[in-house]
């Protein structure tokens, strides 16, 4: 059946027994708690690394480099695609979401080769969040510099 011959009522029937319902009163609570242990793993090993005497900026450093990598490994081994199943948002805690979308895409194009599988597509869901998060920084930079100049 060509696209042309659906009729807006098929297509909405189509996309109905597609389409999941979501029962927030179960994924609103899941994603909360699920997030919240996320960042308690971030503030737990904030505390552990400031205990074995590093200071405050390098412990900061530490942690976040000890997230992305426990991020990646386990979005390599399929078990954060497991856990996102569950937790929903809940996953999208900035640098474990973001770690995630940087591997994702990399694990599914590494067949198509190094340059045009793996390099051409490993930004392909998180470069958005590059380009925009930059370009606000940017601009509010030069608002808060014309803000403190005049």
């Amino acid at each position: 059946m060509a696209v042309s011959d659906i009729s807006q009522q098929q297509y909405k029937k189509m996309y109905k027994d597609a389409s999941r319902s979501t029962k927030s009163y179960k994924t609103i609570p899941k994603a909360f708690v699920i997030g919240g242990l996320i960042c308690l793993l971030g503030e737990a090993l904030n505390s552990l690394y400031k205990f074995w005497g590093l200071g405050e900026k390098n412990s900061a450093i530490l942690t976040s480099v000890t997230l992305v990598f426990l991020s990646a490994l386990l979005t390599g081994l399929g078990l954060y695609h497991k856990l996102a199943k569950h937790a929903g948002a809940g996953t999208l805690v900035p640098i474990t979401g973001f770690a995630n979308s940087v591997v994702s895409p990399a694990i599914e194009f590494r067949s198509e080769g190094y340059v045009l599988g793996l390099g051409a597509k490993i930004f392909i869901i998180c470069g958005p969040v590059i380009l925009y998060g930059i370009s606000a920084s940017v601009i509010y930079g030069l608002i808060y510099w014309l803000t403190t100049v005049i």
